[in-house]
């Protein structure tokens, strides 16, 4: 995870670990699914791993971190002209490379705060869950 912040924009890059024997995702996404769920309503604007960035309002997001948006425009319009015609999508999570985000809707100290708990905690349920080594 990452979250870089200045006067203009914050950009979090979203890299989802992989599916665990249960198909869910580990408990670091829930940290960003619950971020971004404050952020229903506000506009935002995705860029994709293809380089195609959408600007629009977020309408909904799941716990795979796919997006809803609405009343949606597309940042380069010359390189991708027929996207001008679409005016609501869905992204799927696992094709989202970065989400931007404007800085007043956004609470960084609380968000770096809240990723370093989640990573302080992971750590801690990784350390319970090595074997003891017995010394012979």
């Amino acid at each position: 995870m990452g979250v870089a912040a200045n006067s203009h924009v914050v950009i979090i890059s979203i890299n989802l670990p992989s599916p665990t024997k249960s198909g869910l995702l580990s408990d670091t996404p829930m940290l960003f699914y619950s971020f971004f769920k404050t952020q229903v309503g506000q506009q935002v604007t995705i860029e994709l791993k293809n380089d195609l960035a959408i600007q629009g309002t977020l309408e909904s997001v799941d716990q795979f971190l796919n997006f809803k948006l609405k009343d949606i425009k597309v940042v380069d319009e010359e390189r991708y002209p027929h996207m001008m015609s679409v005016k609501n999508c869905f992204i799927r999570g696992s094709v989202v490379r970065y989400v931007q985000l404007s800085p007043p809707t956004v609470d960084t100290a609380l968000l770096q705060d809240a990723a370093r708990r989640e990573a302080q905690s992971t750590q801690q349920m990784q350390q319970q869950n090595k074997p003891a080594v017995a010394a012979a």
